[in-house]
């Protein structure tokens, strides 16, 4: 099909269910994406790698390999948006794929519209931070927001505690550097969803933000049903003390 509303935006389609697959290059091109389409695991990382693009859609169960070993290698090199696809509604599935640094994850059956909105998110999203990255300085003369004994390098990506580095995924490490930013406010989960995942309305997954808390606090408390650092006002949202 002919991209007659080119936006200069490339898409990779790493989905191994053929008509799937061919529904989502026809709609990706409809709304003016470049788009190809990879069958299994192994392809689909050796075209991430090497096809610059600016977002990939990645299914789960691949033949050759599977799509959270694709986003594992992918992330060890590239920070593109991902979105994983995934068949089945348990949280297991979409807190490895987001612990391994996918962006969102969307779960079949799925909306068009609705993925079409979200990958339109991502792309802005990432295109900003780039942009970010490259013209604005940071606020303090380090790049370090200091609370107690955790640390955040904004300029290497970095978090420590008393010291020790903390493997946070990306999306992990945004949300924590946005509320330490905002350290006293307490914000909702849609609040998180506009801001980090850059999603509005009803675009957005709740559970997402509950997912991606959940892992970022068994990693930055000790104990994370007595936080020192992230709380909870129930049913209102979260928060890092002043």
């Amino acid at each position: 099909m002919e991209n007659i509303n080119d936006n200069g935006k490339k898409i990779l389609v790493i989905e191994d269910e053929q008509s799937i697959a061919k529904v989502l290059e026809i709609n990706l091109k409809m709304a003016g994406y470049a788009c190809d389409l990879c069958a299994d695991g192994e392809d689909g990382l050796s075209h991430a790698l090497t096809g610059n693009y600016d977002l990939i859609l990645l299914d789960i169960m691949l033949p050759k390999r599977d799509g959270f070993s694709v986003c594992r290698e992918v992330r060890k090199k590239l920070n593109t948006p991902i979105i994983m696809v995934t068949a089945k509604e348990d949280d297991i599935d979409k807190i490895m794929g987001l612990d391994l640094g996918a962006d969102d994850y969307v779960t079949k059956p799925f909306s068009v519209k609705v993925l079409l909105a979200r990958i339109k998110s991502n792309i802005r999203r990432f295109s900003g931070e780039l942009a970010k990255m490259s013209d604005s300085e940071p606020e303090n003369d380090v790049g370090v927001i200091k609370i107690r004994e955790l640390m955040i390098d904004t300029k290497n990506y970095k978090v420590t505690k008393g010291g020790a580095e903390i493997e946070l995924s990306k999306k992990e490490y945004e949300v924590l550097l946005y509320l330490a930013e905002h350290v006293g406010e307490l914000m909702s989960r849609e609040d998180l969803l506009t801001k980090v995942w850059g999603y509005d309305g009803f675009l957005g997954d709740l559970r997402t933000v509950d997912v991606t808390m959940s892992r970022l606090r068994s990693k930055v408390e000790e104990t994370p049903s007595e936080p020192e650092y992230i709380f909870t006002k129930r049913t209102k949202g979260y928060y890092i003390p002043e």
